[in-house]
């Protein structure tokens, strides 16, 4: 298949399509909880697997997601995960009960894992200019970084106006849009690494140890961090996970090539990806759950106070993003974005009790757009930026999985802490002591934030050798050395 530059990016908007349903699954049921929980019966401790079962099989599989994409066919992997998404976002609005809800929520996971590890791939070979990538990547971004709040902002619109089934039912026409256009605009082929063989044994260790620290990190607060179940699940993770490093040394054909792990710019923006989705997945959720316990909102209000943050970040990363790129390089907008967030993440380590939208919640919100806006495309440029098209599903994959893991890990840490502080100032039913914990929360969201600012400006490499400034900060994966 020929593609004109129409076509190309056409096909772009589909990808972005295909991701953002993957990306809002994550945040969109967090408005909608209370109502599934009443409607189904939940308790308190279950509902949490209603978010946990998606982020177990999502996290646990965008590794293999994105080898299987390198030896079958980008396209075709892509294609398989949007179906199984579909179909099992039907089955999540059309259930009845809670096991059948958890079920079809860990079949989601794994089909946005297969999708979302290989969708990165395909942008990067739909664009080989580095401008024309530059802005893609600017575009594919926002989806990435601004799916968690537009998913809140959805997820209080559907429940609010129809019922909580819609927030999973929205998925089948758009699923199946995106099949149907996926068909007709992206070229297909087979897969860039025909001749390797799956690292079966290396694929089941590092699957088993990132299904097996997802678990433990998901489940930290209600087991408790210090517990034998927690601390079992982690000691037995990391020993898949250096049994892994072990297999991937010898196999003649490795699920992750080690020297995959030392080029610089993986390994720091993959770092600098952990740091800043623990920061992210926080914000959402904890600002979310002030808005609503604190001020009294409801879904649709939480939904819309999202607003601002969603159209800045879209004008950002759409537009101005990928010029910064092209003018300064990948460290410059990664470092001041990751800088203007930690600003706001700080402004809402302030918030009141008796707290106003427009004093205190805006300027947070702005500041975010802006900051995420800025600093998302360079991190995923800086990772795709060392690899050849060859391994650019594998890539992918493990950007991915940093996001996940750093975004899970955020996640339970931070309202490990909230809950923690909350308890020791008096308990939930005390407004005071509930923002006292949110203020803590969001310090130390901060801190992920400004470390990541510091690693990011520090250590990744600003130019790839053997290129013009330009196409390096565009991440023109040809010709890099490490």
């Amino acid at each position: 298949m020929t593609l004109t530059d129409r076509t190309r990016w056409f096909a772009l908007y589909v990808l972005c399509l295909g991701s953002l349903m993957i990306v809002l699954d994550v945040t969109i049921v967090n408005v909608a909880l209370p109502s599934i929980r009443q409607s189904l019966g939940f308790s308190e401790t279950s509902l949490a697997w209603v978010v946990n079962a998606y982020l177990l099989t999502f996290g646990g599989f965008l590794l293999l997601g994105g080898r299987l994409g390198d030896l079958l066919g980008h396209r075709r992997l892509f294609l398989g995960g949007i179906a199984l998404f579909t179909v099992a976002s039907l089955a999540c609005g059309l259930s009845t009960s809670k096991g059948f809800l958890i079920g079809a929520r860990a079949v989601q996971g794994l089909g946005g894992a297969v999708a979302s590890a290989v969708a990165l791939s395909l942008m990067m070979t739909l664009f080989t200019e580095p401008r024309d990538r530059a802005k893609a990547m600017g575009i594919f971004g926002f989806v990435a970084s601004g799916g968690g709040s537009l998913g809140v902002l959805l997820g209080g619109v559907l429940t609010d106006l129809l019922s909580w089934h819609w927030i999973f039912l929205v998925n089948v026409p758009i699923g199946i849009l995106v099949v149907l256009l996926t068909l007709r605009l992206i070229p297909g082929g087979p897969g860039t690494q025909q001749e390797g063989r799956l690292d079966v044994l290396g694929a089941v260790t590092v699957t088993g140890s990132l299904l097996l620290a997802v678990y433990a990190i998901v489940n930290g607060n209600q087991a408790g961090w210090t517990s034998a179940r927690t601390l079992g699940l982690l000691v037995a993770a990391a020993a898949l996970l250096a049994l892994f490093g072990v297999i991937e040394g010898r196999v003649p054909a490795p699920l992750v090539p080690l020297r995959l792990l030392r080029k610089r710019n993986i390994a720091v923006s993959n770092v600098v990806g952990v740091l800043w989705a623990a920061a992210m997945f926080a914000l959402f959720f904890l600002s979310a759950l002030y808005l609503q316990l604190v001020l009294g909102y409801s879904p649709l209000q939480v939904g819309l106070a999202f607003l601002p943050t969603n159209l800045i970040m879209g004008a950002f990363s759409i537009g101005l993003s990928a010029k910064l790129v092209m003018r300064f390089g990948i460290r410059p907008p990664l470092t001041v974005g990751l800088g203007i967030a930690t600003i706001a993440l700080a402004l809402f380590a302030r918030v009141p009790v008796h707290g106003h939208f427009v004093p205190d919640v805006l300027p947070s919100m702005i500041l975010l757009g802006i900051g995420a806006g800025m600093a998302f495309n360079p991190v995923l440029l800086a990772a795709m930026s060392d690899v050849s098209p060859l391994e650019s599903g594998l890539a992918s994959g493990i950007v991915n999985t940093a996001f996940m893991m750093g975004g899970a890990l955020g996640l339970a840490v931070l309202a490990s802490a909230a809950a923690a502080r909350t308890k020791a100032l008096g308990g939930a039913s005390n407004l005071s002591a509930l923002v006292g914990g949110y203020h803590l929360a969001f310090a130390v969201g901060a801190t992920f934030a400004i470390a990541g600012a510091t690693i990011g400006g520090v250590f990744l490499r600003a130019s790839i050798a053997g290129r013009d400034g330009e196409e390096a900060a565009a991440g023109e994966p040809a010709h890099v050395t490490t």
